[in-house]
């Protein structure tokens, strides 16, 4: 079988491309892929286009590092932590381009690309200001069976590469996602290429056994066994997200300016790697949840 694990550093050196439309996996602060996002990030890939449902902590984050050019989504926020600040300073800027859709439209993007088809009927963005916007793409199509109706579509979605962090994953790649699913299965079905970090790598044994893949490996270009890798936001059964270091990062992105690049110098370009952020994140005092170096989180 093909051994999919890589480091985090080859893994985005390989698979995510200047100008590559990105999948934004995670919801809110539930599995957000925080450390590829940092690795992005310190590799300074930039021209990016953002999709998802939800761009949350990390998607802003790569936003405030200047890297993204365009986003596709859903809603831009960090639930009770308030908006996603340096996507809304950039929006106002006018430096980033912003396409609004709702989760499901988003959801059908997906769904037409992994069916392999060009488009997907939809008629939520129906009777809302989003079809009076530019940005968004729909086209109204006659029902070929009955000629009275019409019925709204939109284009097919189909990321070059979606990053994603789940609970447990083989080293073939097959992905076991525990709690709420969100949109990544037909994220990743529609991409062509997806990077997952995991909290534990598991043989593929145990995956096998009672068909627990929710994603098959089929899927997956790279696996990075990263215990917290989607620290500070939560992974369902594992580790709660931790309000004080979104609150930090929720700060300084607020204010932005000096304020935002001293973050990214302290937590994302002055560490090496996702062990170091955890480990400047627990001597900060605000990384509670953060596991020791070559720890494992627990229940």
């Amino acid at each position: 079988m093909n051994d999919k694990r890589l480091s985090l550093r080859d893994a985005v050196a390989l698979y995510v491309p200047e100008g590559a439309v990105v999948g934004i996996g995670g919801q809110n602060v539930s599995r957000c892929a925080v450390a590829i996002a940092h690795e992005i990030v310190r590799q300074e890939k930039g021209k990016l286009t953002l999709v998802g449902c939800n761009l949350s902590l990390h998607a802003d984050l790569l936003v405030g590092a200047g890297l993204v050019r365009r986003c596709e989504c859903g809603s831009v926020n960090v639930e009770r932590f308030g908006v996603a600040f340096r996507c809304r300073a950039a929006i106002e800027a006018g430096t980033l381009e912003i396409a609004d859709y709702d989760h499901l439209t988003m959801l059908s993007r997906f769904l037409a690309a992994e069916m392999g088809v060009g488009f997907m009927p939809v008629n939520s963005l129906l009777g809302t200001d989003m079809c009076d916007r530019p940005e968004t793409q729909w086209a109204m199509v006659r029902d070929p069976w009955d000629e009275r109706r019409r019925t709204l579509v939109v284009p097919a979605l189909a990321p070059d590469v979606s990053i994603v962090h789940v609970q447990q994953a083989d080293r073939e790649g097959n992905l076991v996602i525990d709690g709420l699913l969100h949109h990544e299965p037909e994220m990743i079905r529609a991409s062509r290429l997806t990077i997952a970090t995991c909290d534990r790598l598991v043989e593929s044994e145990e995956v096998r056994r009672g068909a627990r893949a929710t994603i098959p490996g089929a899927f997956v270009a790279a696996v990075v066994e990263l215990p917290y890798g989607a620290y500070p936001t939560a992974s369902y059964g594992l580790y709660d997200y931790d309000a004080a270091l979104i609150d930090v990062y929720q700060d300084a992105a607020r204010e932005g300016g000096t304020r935002f690049t001293d973050y990214l110098k302290r937590y994302v370009h002055g560490v090496s790697s996702h062990a170091e952020f955890l480990d400047r994140a627990r001597g900060d005092g605000t990384g509670r949840g953060a596991a020791p170096r070559n720890g494992r989180p627990g229940r």
